[in-house]
Formats: C-alpha cells, structure tokens, sequence
C-alpha cells in the first residue's frame, strides 16, 4: 500500500473512531501533498512524499522550539503531537552506529580526505539515509569527521 493510500485509510479509519486530533493532522498533510502534486502537475513518487512529510516534521519541529522559546507551552505541545502522529508514517530512523557506519562508507567510497570534499559525502549519504536522518546533523557529523 502506498503512503497516499496508507494516509487516506487512516483519515477515515480516524473519522469513524472521532479521533479529531489525528483527523485534522492528516488532513493537513494530505492537502500538502495535493498542493505539491497541482505545482507539479505530476502525482508524487514515494520518495517525493516521503520529502514532504519530512518538510511538515521540520517545520512542526521549529514551531515547537519557537513556541517554547516564547514561553508558549501549550502551542509546543500542539506541534509536538502533530508530529507524534507524523513520524508514524515515516521509516524509522538510522541509530547512531549505523549512522556512523553509513558515514565511514560514503567517505571511503567518495575518496573524502578534506572539508572540501564535503558536498561528495553528503550527496552519497543522502541518497542512503533520505526520511531516515536528520540531513542537519548528518552534516555537522560529515564536517567534524573530515575536518580532524
């Protein structure tokens, strides 16, 4: 079953239960997906919905800095539940050993010896670890790997 039709099942699966918190997420990221799909004028590949659920996590995960930042708790905990039910639909994410096991391989396979050859690495692990990692750390990780 596709993402797409795994989110569609859920709506009305949540519909029928009256569950209105997880009703109203998914419903937002469906209307993100379709907003996507009439730019593109092109229905979304599984990798392509995979980049807009990761986009509403980031976001929802700014939100819940901001709102905490400003003292905001109750709105922080609205975010943090949104994405609660939006990492459900994501793959699990990578532990830090394998992590570290994807990095040591991208940087043996690209042929990184410095800070320069960082956008090689990146490029090698993002195709591997998409929806699976945090693409900010990673590279903090790249970068402090290639600089020692």
């Amino acid at each position: 079953m596709s993402l797409k039709d795994q989110l569609t099942a859920d709506m009305k699966a949540a519909m029928k239960g009256g569950d209105k918190d997880r009703l109203k997420v998914i419903r937002l990221i469906l209307a993100d997906i379709k907003r996507v799909e009439v730019d593109s004028r092109k229905s979304l590949s599984e990798p392509e919905l995979m980049a807009v659920l990761e986009k509403a996590v980031k976001q929802r995960r700014d939100s819940v800095k901001q709102f905490t930042d400003g003292g905001r708790e109750d709105l922080a905990a609205n975010e943090q539940a949104e994405i609660e039910v939006l990492e459900t639909y994501l793959p699990e994410p990578l532990s830090d050993a394998e992590l570290a096991a994807l990095l040591e391989a991208a940087i043996a396979e690209t042929g990184a010896e410095s800070i320069r050859d960082m956008g090689k690495v990146m490029g090698a692990i993002k195709s591997k670890a998409a929806g699976r990692a945090d693409m900010g750390a990673v590279g903090a990780l790249v970068k402090a790997r290639l600089s020692q």
